[in-house]
């Protein structure tokens, strides 16, 4: 889809890449760059399973820009503020008078964000496409200097970067869990997508946590945690959490607040996903506590690779959102739910304070 909106947009411009290097932005694993010459081609993608893919798929690929660049492409994310950060990175970025553009669908906004940057900077006439548009503009250093990243302060003592999840405020899902958490936790502790860090700096307030190993896929995040979380028993790790395996002796304890989109619609196998992998890191008496929608269909899953598993009522009563497990002593080996049909998830409310 990209590909054919780029060879359209090249034909329409009368664009030919210039000499020197490209930046892709934000392309994804799937995305398809053959109309750019890949020998000449960085792509910046920061979220480690498309950083990856598109790793192995033979391309130039970190996580951040590195250096100057003749042209560059941004393919927009869903978030509007980290859209207008990448273009404001580009147009400082490319050489003054080179081509940036703007590739992305209506569904995530591509026409909001060419109406805001007509406001700002001369822009060619839009190619529509497959659901989506494409348009160019020339690079000049301070045109998008307004729209440039700056940090936010979601809560005291954190910050967050445009783009980063709940940029803007604490997770209420990672605070109901928060609060559940007991006040003493084993002394091996991994947050499972870490975020910017404010659960793993309520981990490690409980006593007896002796390491905690923060796992985020989205660099990003991982680098606004490393500001957030400064205690030397922190150790951060840019990787896939569903694949991630920690040192040994492997951890007595899991702590999560697993994502459930991969584009706009939810993806319930995206935390089952994440569930098999806490399952698969845990020392065979460890334990999972967890928060997740509640309309998202766990427990079955749960049940599957737990012997126990329990709901857990916060202090301040049941919530019409949220669901908090807390399932103890993984399966080994598991494969395959239980032959003999499953005990309900039992239920007991937490009473302590919220920390």
């Amino acid at each position: 889809m990209s590909q054919s909106r780029l060879s359209l947009a090249f034909d329409a411009l009368a664009v030919v890449p210039p000499e020197g290097r490209i930046a892709a932005f934000r392309a994804t694993a799937d995305t398809d760059l053959s109309a750019l010459p890949k020998a000449r081609l960085h792509v910046i993608q920061g979220f480690r399973p498309d950083h990856d893919a598109l790793k192995a798929r033979g391309f130039e690929v970190s996580p951040a820009p590195e250096g100057r660049y003749a042209a560059a492409v941004v393919f927009v994310p869903r978030a509007k503020a980290e859209a207008r950060a990448l273009l404001a990175a580009a147009c400082s970025l490319v050489t003054p008078g080179g081509p940036i553009f703007v590739d992305g669908q209506k569904t995530d906004g591509i026409d909001s964000l060419l109406k805001d940057l007509r406001a700002q900077i001369a822009v060619s006439d839009p190619i529509s496409k497959a659901h989506g548009k494409i348009f160019a503009f020339a690079a000049a250093p301070k045109a998008l200097a307004a729209w440039a990243a700056a940090p936010i302060t979601p809560a005291e003592g954190f910050t967050t970067l445009p783009g980063v999840f709940s940029a803007e405020g604490i997770d209420r899902g990672s605070a109901l869990l928060a609060a559940c958490l007991p006040e003493h936790l084993p002394a091996r502790v991994v947050d499972l997508g870490a975020g910017w860090g404010w659960l793993s700096a309520q981990i490690l307030a409980r006593q007896g946590v002796e390491r905690l190993d923060l796992v985020e896929a989205e660099a990003a995040a991982l680098d606004c945690a490393r500001q957030n979380v400064t205690d030397p028993r922190a150790v951060f790790h840019w990787a896939d959490a569903r694949s991630f395996t920690p040192a040994d002796p492997r951890p007595l304890c899991v702590v999560m607040n697993p994502p459930f989109h991969t584009t706009r619609a939810a993806d319930p196998a995206l935390g089952a996903a994440f569930i098999r992998a806490a399952a698969g890191m845990l020392s065979l008496s460890g334990s999972l506590w967890m928060v997740a929608n509640r309309h998202l269909p766990y427990e079955a899953v749960l049940r599957e690779r737990f012997h126990e598993v329990t709901e857990i009522t916060p202090p301040t009563g049941r919530d019409g959102a949220f669901r908090i497990f807390h399932a103890e002593r993984p399966i080994a080996h598991a494969g395959k739910p239980p032959a003999a049909a499953p005990e309900p998830v039992k239920t007991r409310r937490v009473v302590r304070s919220r920390r």
